[in-house]
């Protein structure tokens, strides 16, 4: 992403932690020049549309004085995570001047609007999310408003545009006021909440100003060479309509057009406040998951392959991976042999199952947000090309750790702590992007030569806060799954590790899976070479309440990393001596010795 420039932030406190994608304007006391925001967003992943964002703010002038600019406006356009769930917020408020709390009102509710809507979970949907931010703002400005005498009736007219991918919301209260230039034309979005009186007309709603807020939401999709104005009634109670529309469509910079804009309003005499941002949206983004649903709808399941057929040009090379949803071949395509490939083929049992096809259109849209060595994301494919459903894969040398523990004898341990620190990683560059896998396993893995990892099977992904298709189950294989997962949880970083621990498990144990009759099996009984530490590591990441789990992935490997590098850490774990595990037992034991021992000497005698 493109840093964010601006000009004269003074409101933007420097201990914000998300300070570099964020500012704000608005003039201090006695200030007489505007305050200038400017800013542009370029994707990273493609994961929003691109905008750039120019920000004006001005004074009004009374008999030939600069009072107290009662605007704010706030942009704040996020990290890579709080833009693919959340969206950038562009957010104005203009003070009530009739209140006493005004300038006051207008950058809290800004402000503590931002920070409320970034802060809520990110599985809400953003018109959700931003009308209980809102509420909560508005809660706080009206009782602040009634209780203290220096802030009295504080309240201010609000406009928040949240951009989130190619759609746009915009929730408000007041006569703040937001257009849409598209194709010449200029249209407001939405109504004022004024009423119109004989001497002019009033705000009827704003927040802070009466006990409920009164809110208006609007909902609209966006297309590229959008232009969008965010403004206060300063500019347009003073600059007709055509005149707004004639210099937003001269389409000359984001940041020049906002200081045309506030020009034009002196000069047709505006003496109130005037704020304008002017937003431009650029590319959007290629995939979505309607987008997604409309292609892996018309593909049909048919019978899975086996090694040797070629399907639309790929040809398959043996069978990498043979789950109960799908089968996963190694294979070239024949246009390009010398790179090889991963084809994912679903199973025709799962045919009536509407979870394979969601799964396929979380992978290939998850696959527009990873980029990372350690995961095998989707391929493109020619839709003119594909007749059937799959999904290709990149693929390096190497084969799935199920392969690894089929073999007859457990992996020496300096390697299979080198295989679970690489796949810890792996999972960390997923769960770094705010993205959960969900399906971590053996069979899921894929082990290089120089036993680096990269995961598989994106398919029962879940990144917080996106609309895609979900399944209607629980996901993922049963034997992997924590029990949160099990209860309806959508998963997190800690539901990661449980899948991580079960699976370190088996690697460690040979392919054992942890579970007996009754609970987790120690480790050593299936490696006594096993070291104590290492079977206490297990234990903490399989712990089934996830607070007394490792908090994520990297910390088990912390762990792995720091235990195994000690002096002597390598040492079998000293099985104890049988008094100190079954007292009972072995007091029972001597006892039958020694009555064998007694009816041994009498039949003697």
């Amino acid at each position: 992403m493109t840093e964010p420039r601006s000009v004269d932030r003074p409101s933007a406190p420097a201990e914000d932690r998300r300070a570099v994608h964020a500012a704000a304007a608005a003039a201090a006391p006695g200030e007489a020049q505007a305050q200038e925001v400017e800013l542009q967003l370029q994707p990273e992943r493609g994961e929003c549309a691109a905008l750039e964002i120019g920000c004006v703010s001005r004074p009004a002038r009374v008999r030939g004085q600069h009072r107290v600019n009662e605007d704010y406006v706030g942009v704040m356009l996020g990290d890579l995570a709080a833009r693919a769930a959340r969206g950038s917020v562009i957010a104005l408020a203009d003070g009530v001047s009739a209140s006493q709390g005004g300038r006051v009102a207008a950058e809290l509710s800004v402000r503590t609007f931002i920070d409320a809507y970034y802060g809520l979970p990110e599985t809400l949907q953003p018109s959700v999310a931003a009308a209980r931010s809102l509420e909560a703002v508005h809660d706080w400005l009206h009782h602040m408003g009634r209780v203290d005498p220096t802030l009295k009736q504080m309240a201010a007219s609000f406009a928040a545009l949240v951009i989130r991918r190619a759609t746009a919301y915009l929730v408000a209260a007041g006569d703040v006021r937001l257009y849409l230039l598209r194709d010449g034309q200029l249209a407001q979005i939405g109504e004022d909440d004024i009423v119109p009186v004989a001497f002019g007309s009033y705000v009827a709603h704003a927040v802070g100003m009466n006990p409920a807020l009164v809110t208006r939401f609007e909902t609209f999709e966006l297309r590229e060479h959008d232009r969008l104005l965010l403004c206060s009634d300063g500019l347009y109670r003073h600059v007709p309509t055509r005149e707004l529309q004639t210099v937003l469509a001269a389409r000359n910079g984001a940041m020049e057009t906002a200081r045309r804009l506030d020009a034009l309003a002196l000069t047709r005499g505006s003496q109130d406040d005037v704020t304008s941002a002017v937003i431009d949206v650029g590319s959007l983004p290629l995939l979505d998951g309607g987008y997604l649903e409309r292609v892996v709808g018309m593909l049909p399941i048919l019978a899975v392959p086996d090694a040797g057929d070629v399907i639309d040009g790929y040809r398959l090379e043996s069978v990498l991976s043979d789950g109960f949803y799908s089968r996963i071949f190694a294979g070239r395509d024949l246009a390009d042999p010398d790179t090889p490939l991963a084809l994912k083929f679903p199973k025709p049992r799962v045919e009536q199952d509407e979870n394979i096809r969601q799964s396929i259109v979380r992978e290939r849209w998850l696959a527009g947000k990873v980029g990372e060595a350690g995961v095998l994301a989707p391929l493109p494919v020619d839709a003119n090309r594909q007749t059937r459903l799959y999904v290709v894969m990149p693929l390096g040398d190497g084969v799935t750790l199920e392969t690894l523990l089929s073999a007859p004898q457990p992996l020496a341990l300096p390697r299979a702590i080198a295989i679970a620190r690489h796949l810890g990683r792996s999972i960390d560059a997923l769960n770094r992007r705010h993205v959960y896998h969900r399906d971590i396993k053996p069979e899921n893995v894929l082990v290089m030569r120089n036993d680096s990892t990269c995961l598989l099977d994106l398919g029962f992904g879940y990144m917080p806060g996106m609309a895609l298709p979900g399944p209607a189950v629980a996901p993922g294989s049963p034997a992997y799954m924590a029990p949160e997962l099990m209860r309806g949880a959508q998963g997190d970083a800690r539901s990661e590790v449980f899948a991580y621990g079960v699976t370190l498990y088996r690697l460690f144990s040979g392919g054992k899976l942890p579970y007996g009759f009754n609970g987790r099996v120690p480790l050593y009984e299936h490696r006594p070479d096993a070291p104590q530490w290492l079977d206490l590591v297990l234990e903490k990441a399989m712990q089934p309440d996830p607070a007394r789990r490792y908090q994520d992935v990297l910390a088990v490997c912390a762990d792995l990393e720091r235990l195994s590098s000690g002096q002597g850490a390598m040492e079998p774990v000293r099985r104890k001596p049988l008094l100190e595990r079954e007292p009972v037992l072995f007091w029972q034991g001597v006892c039958v010795l020694l009555l064998a021992l007694l009816l041994w000497s009498l039949i003697r005698r």
